[in-house]
């Protein structure tokens, strides 16, 4: 999931934090001292931090898979962190004291974390299994050249449709902007809205928006492209669909949950991968995916492609240890990473050869939702930190919302987001 930015948690679970020493799980609640250490014989006591995962059992996998580490590396105690709620506001506070994480997962990655020196290079860790990673994997955690974290999992978001309700209404699956709008607003009824891209009405949308424009949101140098005549005229059209009425708005889960989908709510929801399960469980076959669809005939489709990564704190104290689970989880344990990948929700596995065996996503519509990451997939750039995604989503919402003049509005947003990116850079 994606990640994508680490808003509240769409996973909010238990919290507490778990030591396996010498294969034992010790509980040491919310604890940021682990003990027990000593009496197991490790010299050395690792940290790990997990944002609440909400698939059932992603907990009890983490914490097998340090139990199975500190079996084959006995020196090495492992503390599993189980973090709910805003996991990235509590990260990044932490990761500013004593009590800071060894290692940690992150959503969208920060390129300002490697330029401050928080995390570590971890060429190292990759080593010959560097070419198995898929581009995206590479490319997302690269920062002047060096890779600052390992892909764990790839997630993939994408528009579901409910078959038998579009095929009822005559709509077919859209391929542009103009026939989701129109379909969106053929399907809302005086009994529920025809889409849900989120409770805010917002969402991925924006950003989309952009994509399916052509264009993108900073370029590789930390230029803001998002300014074009192009991708101003896409936003502006984001209006529609709340000048039609057809958006489901204020619903009790958002739109990582397939609940007003799989209920339905709505025929049509832009959600995760990691929900196919729970859908198929609700409606067998009776719906289908699609990219966000391109802003005019024959521009770009649009696949979402967050995730999480993992990452060493380069301040930690406990650098080597850190890098040695982390390579051992994330690029030797590939059986492991295909569980993780398979069996609590469903998610893209980073290595190309781990993808290639994992049985649930080559088949139906899982399969079909992997084929079009890799031909659309977009991920954020690593300057789309919370400060400059907060600034151009407040003016796509001011833009949809038709409070000022869309062009003024999003200039501005330009000029303050490239502000914010130049000072992550230090420029």
């Amino acid at each position: 999931m994606s990640a994508r930015t680490a808003e509240l948690s769409r996973r909010g679970f238990l919290t507490g934090s778990l030591l396996i020493a010498a294969g034992t799980v010790l509980t040491t609640g919310c604890s940021t001292d682990p003990t027990g250490a000593s009496s197991s014989g490790a010299k050395t006591t690792l940290n790990v931090w997990y944002h609440a995962y909400g698939e059932a059992g992603t907990q009890q996998a983490v914490i097998r898979y340090a139990t199975a580490f500190t079996k084959a590396n006995p020196d090495i105690a492992v503390k599993v962190t189980w973090v709910p709620g805003d996991y990235s506001g509590k990260l990044n506070a932490t990761l500013l004291t004593d009590a800071a994480p060894d290692v940690f997962e992150i959503g969208d990655f920060s390129e300002a974390m490697a330029r401050r020196g928080q995390i570590a290079a971890l060429d190292d860790v990759y080593g010959s299994a560097r070419s198995d990673f898929n581009t995206n994997a590479l490319g997302s955690v690269t920062v002047d050249g060096k890779l600052y974290g390992v892909k764990m999992i790839d997630d993939v978001i994408v528009l579901y449709y409910r078959k038998s309700v579009l095929a009822k209404a005559g709509i077919t699956p859209p391929t542009t902007f103009d026939g989701l709008a129109a379909a969106a607003k053929a399907l809302t009824t005086k009994k529920g809205k025809g889409l849900f891209v989120g409770n805010d009405g917002i969402g991925d949308s924006p950003s989309n928006a952009v994509w399916s424009s052509g264009g993108d949101l900073v370029t590789a140098d930390g230029k803001v492209a998002f300014g074009t005549a192009p991708a101003l005229e896409a936003i502006t059209a984001l209006k529609r669909l709340h000048d039609d009425k057809s958006l489901l708005l204020g619903f009790t889960t958002d739109w990582w949950d397939p609940s007003a989908f799989t209920q339905g709510v709505v025929p049509m929801q832009w959600c995760g991968l990691w929900a196919m399960p729970a859908v198929q469980d609700a409606l067998g076959d009776d719906f289908g995916v699609l990219p966000w669809p391109a802003s005019k005939a024959g521009g770009t489709p649009v696949v979402r492609v967050g995730g999480w990564t993992g990452c060493v704190n380069a301040k930690g104290g406990k650098v080597a240890a850190a890098k040695k689970f982390v390579q051992w989880l994330w690029v030797q344990q590939t059986d492991l990473q295909k569980d993780f990948a398979e069996s609590y929700g469903f998610h893209v596995p980073p290595r190309t050869s781990v993808a290639a065996t994992a049985k649930k996503l080559s088949e139906g519509t899982a399969k079909e939702t992997v084929a079009l990451a890799a031909k659309h997939g977009k991920h954020n750039p690593g300057t789309w930190d919370t400060a400059v995604s907060s600034t151009f989503n407040a003016a796509a919402a001011k833009i949809v919302a038709g409070q000022g003049d869309p062009a003024a509005l999003l200039a501005d947003a330009v000029t303050k987001a490239q502000s914010q990116i130049d000072k992550q850079l230090g420029r």
